[in-house]
């Protein structure tokens, strides 16, 4: 096999002129930033999202807080009943769906607890189950009593019967640190694997936890999430110049992927937006290596 089959693609693209004005309405709040691909509002995302025109966006991706007691900030409260947890999530779930494009994609990061709860109300929505999609890091204790938990949730809906955007991804070979050789055979037909690699799959054993500071801000104690989950999600469900919104910035992973990666981004943080303010505009952060393949690039 070549030596640079699984190398990251790295392509060109030409997108229209970044127009924001085009999908936020009049008295919307003015962003605290504004780059070449993207505008980020610092306040409650249940107020700004009232701001954005109705199916005007293709992909959300929210990682909100998992209601676990932790400390974001002064203006997060992560310790709610757990029908006040399920409420507020509901609330703004609803003005995600109102501004998602028809057969736009909704994906969800949070512990299954919660995410297998959201089941009925999604449907209830309108919105058509795609996939659960289990995130392997294990970033937790083990529980007594319990099965050690050593996966997050992401779901994947779509807006209506199907996604108008659904790219076919493919990854390497999984093969031995040691040896070299193929984890798995793959049935004893390994010369009629594509080249190109396996179709991806609905586990995710390849997202590194962002442990090194070379990959996250060193002014933000919470969990930080791996450029590779975001640019993976954001390749599977838009094309360059499409629009992605996060109502949860957290560090701006999403935000950076998408510049990166020609999309245009809406992004929304409750506390303090220094952190992400500072990785877009500096560049200090560095992004994981992604050997994914786009099988449909073209």
């Amino acid at each position: 096999m070549p030596e640079n089959t699984y190398q990251q693609q790295v392509l060109e693209f030409s997108t229209p002129q970044w127009k924001p004005e085009a999908i936020l309405r009049q008295r919307c709040p003015q962003p605290i930033l504004n780059t070449e691909h993207g505008v980020l509002f610092q306040g409650d995302c249940l107020e700004i999202l009232k701001h954005i025109e109705s199916e005007s966006v293709d992909t959300v991706f929210a990682d909100p807080p998992f209601n676990l007691g932790k400390h974001y900030g002064k203006k997060v409260n992560d310790s709610l009943g757990e029908n006040e947890y399920l409420n507020w999530m509901h609330t703004w779930i609803a003005e995600c769906e109102r501004v998602l494009r028809p057969g736009g994609s909704l994906f969800i990061y949070n512990l299954p607890k919660w995410n297998i709860m959201l089941g009925p109300y999604l449907l209830e929505r309108g919105l058509t189950f795609r996939h659960w999609i289990a995130v392997n890091i294990k970033m937790s204790m083990p529980i007594n009593g319990r099965l050690y938990p050593s996966h997050y949730s992401l779901i994947y809906y779509s807006k209506g019967s199907k996604p108008k955007t659904f790219r076919k991804i493919r990854t390497p070979i999984e093969t031995c640190r040691h040896c070299g050789g193929d984890i798995k055979d793959y049935g004893g037909h390994r010369s009629a694997m594509n080249p190109k690699g396996v179709n991806l799959t609905d586990v995710w054993n390849d997202i590194p936890p962002v442990r090194h500071w070379k990959f996250k801000s060193k002014k933000r104690q919470a969990n930080q999430l791996s450029t590779k989950l975001l640019s993976r999600v954001i390749e599977i469900s838009t094309r360059p110049g499409d629009i992605v919104l996060d109502p949860f910035g957290g560090s701006g992973t999403t935000f950076a992927v998408c510049e990166a990666r020609h999309r245009y981004w809406i992004g929304i943080e409750l506390e303090n937006c220094d952190v992400i303010i500072e990785r877009l505009t500096r560049g200090e952060i560095s992004q994981h290596l992604n050997t994914d393949f786009i099988d449909d690039a073209n």
